[in-house]
């Protein structure tokens, strides 16, 4: 079990948030020294398109469509070949399949007409492109093409509120409020290293601080006190004994 250091044993009151955002970094480089990039892809151009399917979704569920969708096509101009109906198939449980599928072939015709068929590289153009937004483009910008990005998703916007660093009123009031506490050079890496804790020790639901050891450190007093009730409320009888 990793112990915080003595220079954090202070009140959480006391403590600024960036030096609440320094212990928690500290934590998640010895949890995830070398966090991999979660969904399969091939190339920058594939990563895009596995980003875009994994909104409102599982990573999983994605995973297991884009080996089959990639060895058929892993470029735009195999992908318009393969047209509209094919890609549906292949993608069908996938969340918001019918929507993706538009979104992954005309994605994939524009960047034939206008970009050469490459994916441009200024965030931007990213957000221009059908079914990219501001997260899908920052994810591509940092994990393809190295430039330093916080890609916001639920966990990292959960966490974030949670312990402390950013008051969650909205995704890019998250991305700025950690984008200040956190070095630039860290942010791609924190994404992934966040992600992973969320879901393995921080979960929406069912959340147990004794469990999750930066909340129980750093969370705000909202987090532990709501833990806490929940630790001391009785076991809900079931509907049909009361």
């Amino acid at each position: 079990m990793f112990i915080f250091g003595d220079r954090n044993k202070r009140g959480m009151g006391n403590m600024t948030k960036k030096e609440k955002a320094q212990g928690i970094m500290a934590y998640l480089e010895r949890l995830y020294p070398d966090p991999p990039i979660p969904l399969y892809h091939k190339n920058p151009y594939t990563l895009c398109i596995a980003v875009l399917l994994s909104a409102h979704t599982t990573d999983k569920s994605v995973n297991a469509a884009t080996p089959a969708l990639f060895g058929l096509a892993d470029n735009p101009k195999d992908m318009v070949k393969l047209g509209q109906e094919r890609i549906l198939s292949l993608i069908q449980k996938v969340g918001l399949a019918n929507s993706k599928s538009r979104y992954v072939w005309n994605l994939s015709r524009i960047l034939l007409e206008k970009h050469g068929g490459e994916l441009p590289r200024t965030l931007d153009e990213l957000e221009e492109l059908p079914g990219v937004g501001h997260k899908t483009a920052s994810v591509v910008m940092c994990q393809a093409f190295g430039v330093p990005a916080f890609p916001v998703d639920t966990h990292i916007h959960r966490l974030a509120q949670r312990w402390g660093l950013s008051d969650g009123r909205t995704v890019e009031k998250t991305e700025a409020d950690l984008k200040a506490v956190f070095p630039r050079e860290k942010w791609t890496k924190l994404h992934l290293q966040i992600i992973y804790y969320g879901r393995e020790y921080c979960p929406a639901r069912n959340h147990d601080l004794a469990k999750c050891p930066i909340c129980e450190r750093f969370g705000t007093a909202l987090v532990k006190r709501t833990s806490q009730v929940r630790k001391k409320s009785p076991p809900r009888r079931p509907a049909h004994a009361r």
